[in-house]
């Protein structure tokens, strides 16, 4: 499909620089099935748009202050750690790459170094980081929240986004992208689901630096996503066929979520445990097997995710609920508000 027919126009003043709070104040936006009118909610609302029996899939991914400044030589070099290779390599973009050669050494500071050990296709390098200290720690001590391109370009980062940017959920180390719709999430707002007859589980998906890169290609037929790490649990890919087997519904809090379901599901709608990676392009024409509603924030346009949900909702349904969305002035993006796309 030609990348242009998932194009709309955004006004700047709709991307949301700072989340609301409390978290669980964003507004949502319901979308049922073809036809049915718009509906204006909060996040506060999904208890009572959701079925008892009904389970809501999170992802636990941590997000790691992913984002170093260094320097080779006399040139400054900027990387953004993608996706983890070993214990202590990773794939890193690398901004200024052309002053960077294999074999060079990059100091980050704070006693941080790594070794550019080989350049891939796409441009990225594979990072080799030095001592014996867990990288993670490095990070800790060097690195910085890698907040999307469109926050960070109209305002720096500072302490309030490493909490601000991880969800309630967050637990496994690894990703350098929140899923952010699970951002909207409080205590009170589980308290709520749990009384309802919400079911929660989690399944974890390292979300990597290629979400925030843009489709360059002209078609969807030559986009070639990026590889990232998931796990489903034994246990959880149970929990979730034995919910559908009674009636309920699979709600993804997430498009990584619904990718690693995707992944993981059959043609039969069962779901398996998964460890590996995918690479997984949801377009329009897609049948999904894996999910049967999603809660997700408002997305880029011309994204690898607006295609996501209109392959879910349609295309044509979901140009008008987030034409919908700009005209009632919702907030847009990472930090933005939700909606609540039930196919039905």
């Amino acid at each position: 499909m030609r990348v242009d027919l998932f194009d709309f126009d955004l006004p700047p003043e709709r991307i949301a620089l700072r989340p609301v709070r409390p978290r669980d104040a964003a507004r949502m936006l319901l979308v049922r099935g073809s036809e049915a009118p718009f509906e204006d909610h909060g996040v506060r609302d999904l208890p009572q748009l959701l079925d008892p029996g009904d389970v809501l899939v999170f992802n636990d991914t941590r997000v790691i202050p992913a984002q170093l400044e260094g320097q080779r030589g006399d040139a400054r070099i900027g990387a953004t750690l993608h996706k983890r290779i070993d214990l202590r390599r990773w794939q890193a973009f690398i901004r200024n790459a052309k002053r960077l050669r294999q074999g060079d050494e990059i100091l980050f500071g704070a006693g941080v170094t790594a070794i550019a050990e080989a350049r891939h296709e796409d441009g990225s390098f594979t990072l080799a980081f030095g001592g014996e200290e867990p990288v993670e720690v490095l990070l800790e001590r060097a690195g910085r929240m890698p907040l999307p391109p469109y926050i960070a370009s109209k305002r720096g980062t500072d302490e309030a986004d490493r909490e601000d940017y991880q969800t309630i959920f967050a637990r496994e180390d690894g990703a350098v992208a929140a899923p952010t719709a699970s951002l909207h999430f409080t205590p009170r707002l589980l308290d709520a689901l749990d009384e309802a007859g919400i079911i929660r589980t989690t399944l974890t998906l390292h979300v990597g630096a290629g979400t925030f890169l843009p489709v360059k290609a002209e078609d969807t037929d030559d986009h070639k996503m990026h590889a990232e790490f998931g796990r489903i649990s034994t246990e959880t890919a149970a929990l979730l066929n034995e919910a559908r087997a009674r009636g309920g519904r699979i709600i993804a809090a997430g498009t990584t979520a619904l990718r690693l379901l995707e992944s993981a599901a059959d043609d039969n709608r069962v779901i398996h445990a998964f460890e590996g990676d995918t690479s997984i392009f949801i377009t329009p024409g897609y049948r999904f097997k894996g999910v049967d509603g999603l809660m997700t924030n408002f997305h880029l346009p011309k994204s690898t995710l607006f295609m996501l949900v209109s392959a879910l909702m349609g295309r044509d349904r979901m140009q008008a609920a987030y034409a919908h969305a700009i005209a009632q002035e919702y907030r847009f993006y990472s930090y933005g508000d939700s909606s609540l796309l039930l196919p039905g």
